[in-house]
């Protein structure tokens, strides 16, 4: 049984979730984010926590965003985007539930104070920014330590704003690269 209350876009998706893991969810129904679904998250997130679970496409970055921003605090978890892919269609509802148990095993809290661990310069360093396979090796990194895909200016705020230590990072680079 997880212990905090998972959020997720849509019926499809709860039932996903309730496939991989036993679990209290949240239904946001799509972008249409109520003030109601917002009290009951903020409710939920102040009573045992709350997970974020939302597509890896444009519209669920912009949900978690967008809930991020309403009520901060809660952990997220992502959902790679070729293991939530099925026939081009892309969500949460078509990951297996190991996929799922996975990301939500590697959910992490947005720090509240910014820091600076992270720079422009260290993902020029190792292959993540100006190569030919950058986009290619963010998506790994981002898969191996669950903070999702993000271009290079996202990447270096979630590295930083979702607590990745530099010794997570080294491991994580070692483990692509071996790949």
């Amino acid at each position: 049984m997880i212990k905090e209350i998972i959020v997720v876009e849509g019926k499809d998706d709860i039932r996903a979730v309730k496939r991989a893991v036993e679990a209290e969810v949240i239904i946001t129904n799509g972008f249409a984010l109520s003030r109601d679904t917002v009290k009951v998250i903020r409710s939920a997130r102040d009573r045992q926590g709350v997970i974020i679970l939302t597509d890896p496409d444009f519209a669920g970055e912009q949900l978690r965003k967008r809930i991020n921003k309403l009520v901060p605090g809660c952990k997220h978890a992502f959902m790679p985007r070729d293991e939530a892919t099925l026939h081009q269609d892309v969500g949460v509802e078509n990951a297996s539930p190991e996929a799922i148990r996975i990301a939500l095993k590697k959910a992490r809290c947005e720090e509240q104070k910014p820091r600076q661990v992270f720079s422009q310069g260290q993902l020029w360093q190792y292959g993540l920014l100006g190569s030919d396979n950058s986009q290619k090796k963010r998506a790994a990194l981002g898969k191996v330590l669950g903070i999702g895909y993000a271009n290079g200016k996202q990447l270096i705020n979630r590295l930083n704003n979702f607590g990745v230590t530099w010794e997570e990072f080294l491991q994580a680079i070692e483990i692509i690269e071996g790949d």
